[in-house]
């Protein structure tokens, strides 16, 4: 971009500058730290950055223009001009019941696509009835026992009109299953159902744990997944590779970035060693990323994990298609920066990360409410949150043109940063046989523990400042009004699960669960056994155990 000269008298000029200006300043001021860094990973901020920082940046090979590799400027050729991220407000209030209501509140209030939460027990393929689901009853989300509950959930919602987001590992066959059956049931071409899976089991034996069965089978369930979307719901995504629990356990941006690519490059590896085209499934992947409160790292990371699958993409895997190389992303404000003190300074946490997942150019977004360090949050504060959202894209004009920060001396600097860490860190997975091999030893987790070790000494000491934790407290703390979901409830849900058992056909809901069981002993695609099963009215504890009694639970102490 600058020729050599150029870059001489800019360097010149700065070290003029310097003497001149800023040394007699520094004199007598000083600065308000000894060391800047980024937010993570200790990365050292300079106090001013040049052309002389991205002298090797070419445009055309490393940034280009959106819509075209390496996609550093986003993967559609217009932005946000063209298309607005979909706000998808993440929900799940207990019972079905509730979740339908809250849904259609946020659909009136302007939301463009669901998210739904679900219960612990629903994440662990356990039904509300079981031991294991004691207590746990409609508390971190919606419960889900059969199709019966999906059907309430989507009463009134045309499933050929949104899109939903279903965070779900483990069963997520199960659920995607339930909604292909309301679908079918509504009438709506299974062609025309938009959404998206988790789906990302990798990442629940680093981060999360809400994990069933041992790696190898779920890895089976993953690329079933992918062959039967690729052709029975093309427009569905199939899996939300995530990073987001990756950095709320304790990541650096660097390593968020490497762990969730290198999981994504193991399930493209299993799909292909499955006999599956790159072309044909990869299409569908899409990711899902943390926005945390340091807003340039974040851009900055975004822009880097779009040029880093592209390459990844095409080096790797020799991908053809231009959207088998496109990675499309969702983005969550980060639970893990809010506070149960001062709950109020967490609307403005979250339109700050906000704001950087749009400037990253981010496809769809959830904003977090403010109460959500103590409880499911209240209507009132996801009615703020989404208004975040909308005053981002209405009124900040941060959409109003594509990548608004590329160009930027320190931008462009910490892109290309966090692209070398990252490479290294995958560098460093595939040196140990690749992700899968890195989970199971626990490197990877190790890793993100010393991280999360070292930012909670540094809030300790208080060379992490958070407001009003550690820092600008307060002698009171203002009461807060939390969700709160109650025995009654957990005991109706229960109630409910009960007569649907009595109603059903129990002699095909036994035929179609040995027929599932049969399968998983074979190495047929799983999904057509599993709708069947749903459609009879199997409840999810039951299609889980019918594959639980074929493939085993996998062991937390043990060896993956």
């Amino acid at each position: 971009m600058f020729d050599p000269e150029e870059l001489e008298e800019i360097q010149s000029a700065k070290s003029e500058w310097e003497a001149e200006e800023v040394d007699p300043t520094l004199e007598r001021f000083g600065e308000r730290k000894e060391q800047f860094e980024t937010d993570t990973g200790g990365r050292p901020v300079k106090r001013l950055y040049t052309p002389n920082d991205i002298a090797d940046l070419d445009y055309n090979e490393d940034l280009g223009f959106p819509g075209r590799e390496p996609y550093t400027r986003g993967v559609y050729s217009t932005g946000h001009r063209g298309r607005l991220w979909t706000m998808r407000q993440y929900a799940g209030m207990g019972t079905a019941a509730e979740t339908n209501e809250r849904f259609h509140y946020l659909l009136d209030e302007g939301q463009t696509g669901l998210s739904m939460a679900f219960d612990l027990p629903t994440q662990m393929g356990y039904d509300s009835d079981d031991a294991m689901a004691a207590g746990e009853v409609g508390k971190s989300g919606v419960a889900i026992d059969s199709l019966r509950d999906m059907e309430r959930v989507f009463e009134g919602i045309p499933l050929d009109e949104v899109s939903t987001s279903m965070t779900i590992n483990a069963p997520a066959s199960v659920l995607l299953a339930m909604y292909i059956a309301v679908g079918d049931q509504q009438g709506v071409d299974r062609s025309e159902l938009r959404g998206t899976i988790q789906n990302d089991v990798l990442k629940e034996y680093i981060a999360r744990n809400t994990y069933i069965y041992p790696p190898e089978p779920s890895m089976r369930i993953i690329t079933d997944i992918f062959e039967f979307c690729a052709e029975e719901t093309p427009k569905f995504n199939t899996i939300s590779i995530s990073g987001y629990h990756i950095r709320e356990a304790g990541a650096t941006a660097a390593q968020e970035i490497a762990f969730t690519l290198g999981d994504g490059i193991d399930y493209v590896q299993a799909a292909v060693d499955a006999g599956l085209d790159v072309d044909e499934f990869a299409p569908q992947l899409s990711f899902f990323f943390a926005a945390h409160n340091n807003i340039l790292e974040e851009v900055a990371k975004f822009r880097a994990a779009r040029r880093m699958w592209a390459k990844i993409m095409d080096e790797r895997f020799g991908a053809e298609n231009p959207a088998s190389k496109q990675l499309k992303f969702h983005t969550q404000t980060a639970g893990s920066t809010l506070t149960a003190q001062q709950v109020e300074n967490n609307v403005v946490r979250v339109a700050y990360q906000a704001l950087a997942a749009v400037l990253g150019g981010t496809q769809s977004l959830h904003t977090n409410g403010k109460d959500e360090a103590l409880s499911l949050p209240t209507e009132q504060s996801v009615r703020t949150a989404l208004r975040t959202q909308q005053i981002l894209a209405h009124e900040s004009g941060a959409a109003d043109t594509i990548d608004p920060l590329a160009g930027s001396y320190y931008v462009e600097s910490l892109t290309d940063e966090l692209e070398a860490e990252a490479f290294e860190i995958i560098d460093e997975v595939d040196s140990r046989g690749g992700m899968t091999k890195a989970i199971d030893n626990g490197w990877v987790q190790r890793q993100i523990q010393d991280t999360a070790f070292e930012r909670q000494q540094e809030i300790e000491s208080g060379e992490r400042i958070i407001v009003g934790v550690n820092e600008f407290q307060v002698d009171e703390e203002e009461e807060v009004d939390i969700e709160e979901v109650s025995k009654e409830q957990q005991e109706r849900q229960k109630e409910r699960l009960e007569s649907m058992r009595e109603e059903r056909d129990d002699g095909l809901v036994d035929e179609r669960l040995t027929a599932l069981e049969e399968a998983a002993r074979g190495d047929e695609n799983l999904m057509p056994y599993i709708i069947d099963a749903v459609k009879a009215y199997a409840t999810t504890g039951e299609i889980c155990d019918a594959m639980r009694a074929v493939f085993g639970e996998h062991n937390q102490g043990g060896a993956m």
